[in-house]
């Protein structure tokens, strides 16, 4: 199953170009499912019609969902949810208590799984996924490793501990406290679902991340960091759509005077992405309600399916460089003095200004170290002894 990612800053036009791809890729013969992660949906008011927690048919060929975290954990979680319910002492609000249940990073994990959920009916050729803003985005592509680091180092202790403590702890009646067999195992379920999307988002032949911006400054300072993070995290983007571009006009005036600022800005955007880009003007009207979606799907989807690759690439690689193995890292953009990198143990750990991964190295680097690591136009490289 193909899956096209799309993400942003906040009010860029995410959601219009996320229904718009599954819209334009329907109107192909793909099979397309809109799975919208965003907290704050508005899938349902674009489209002018009720969008929620399960699944309904939007347009011929697309099924349409906004994720809901609490819903999720209903249906999916109930040994984990009746756990944390017994956390919360009974005098608790009972809305006090959903929102303590929607732990930090729940709402990441729900939406990787549901990602995972739609391939496992094998009903579909093409997921859209409407992201949440940029930095919710890059929490839900960093949750995979995270999730990682705690089975491995933590996560069978605590088992252990658990059944330790259980016995003594029953006759006080606090045996509530203590999580039970069936919690595990759930986690373990849910760690086995969540490694299957990673292995989903780091397939570049089938995922890759398309980047929506508008012509200003700030969006773009913001969509540049956006492209090195994806880089980081392992997933390719393959597309820049450039949104709500004033057509040119002629004179001085006010918007005169915008316009030619905004062609400096789209000039700057060329030039700092250089991969596949589709530039959307600005329409005289806010584009609501499924008939003016589906001409603007008509309009810019006339000769480039989007549902295509359409761009090929590996941002994380391995290969051979003068007899030493190198690890090879996309990072466009990216500054020398931004950049750590350091390993540790059978990790290789990469900083970038506000990001951070934690790389597992293959077998044949755990334990070598580093002879060099070297950042050169937007790539860098890692050589081992």
């Amino acid at each position: 199953m193909r899956v096209v990612l799309l993400t942003g800053k906040g009010g860029v036009g995410k959601t219009t170009h996320a229904i718009t791809t599954a819209l334009g890729a329907a109107a192909r013969g793909h099979r397309v499912f809109l799975l919208s992660t965003d907290a704050a949906h508005s899938v349902g008011d674009a489209l002018g019609r009720p969008v929620g927690a399960r699944p309904v048919p939007i347009a011929e060929g697309v099924v349409a969902q906004e994720v809901s975290a609490l819903d999720e954990l209903d249906r999916s979680w109930g040994a984990l949810q009746k756990f944390l319910r017994q956390l919360l002492k009974e005098e608790t609000d009972e809305l006090v208590a959903e929102e303590l249940l929607v732990f930090p990073g729940l709402e990441e994990l729900i939406a990787l799984r549901a990602i995972r959920d739609v391939e496992a009916t094998g009903e579909f050729d093409v997921c859209v996924v409407d992201c949440a803003p940029t930095g919710s985005t890059l929490r839900m592509l960093r949750f995979p490793d995270v999730l990682r680091i705690f089975m491995e180092n933590f996560f069978e202790l605590e088992r252990r501990g658990a059944r330790l403590l259980k016995p003594l702890l029953e006759p006080f009646r606090a045996g509530g406290l203590v999580p039970g067999e069936e919690m595990f195992d759930a986690f373990e379920r849910l760690w086995s679902d969540v490694d299957d999307v990673r292995e989903i988002l780091m397939d570049t032949s089938r995922t890759t991340a398309r980047l929506v911006v508008n012509p200003t400054q700030v969006v773009l300072e913001e969509a540049r960091r956006s492209f090195a993070y994806l880089s980081l995290y392992g997933v390719a983007t393959d597309g820049v759509i450039v949104n709500r571009v004033l057509p040119r006009v002629a004179g001085q005036g006010w918007f005169g005077r915008w316009a030619a600022r905004e062609q400096a800005m789209l000039e700057e955007i060329r030039t700092s992405f250089p991969i596949p880009r589709i530039e959307v003007p600005l329409e005289p009207r806010e584009l609501t309600g499924l008939p003016a979606l589906q001409a603007l799907a008509g309009r810019l989807y006339t000769e480039r399916d989007p549902a295509a690759l359409w761009r090929q690439g590996r941002p994380i690689r391995l290969r051979t460089h003068s007899g030493h193995p190198r690890l090879e890292i996309e990072l466009p953009g990216a500054t020398k003095e931004a950049l750590e990198v350091d390993a540790r143990g059978d990790s290789l750990v990469i900083r970038l200004r506000d990001a951070s991964r934690i790389v597992a190295l293959p077998r044949s680097l755990v334990g070598r170290p580093i002879r060099r690591a070297r950042l050169r136009e937007g790539l860098l490289a890692v050589d081992f002894e």
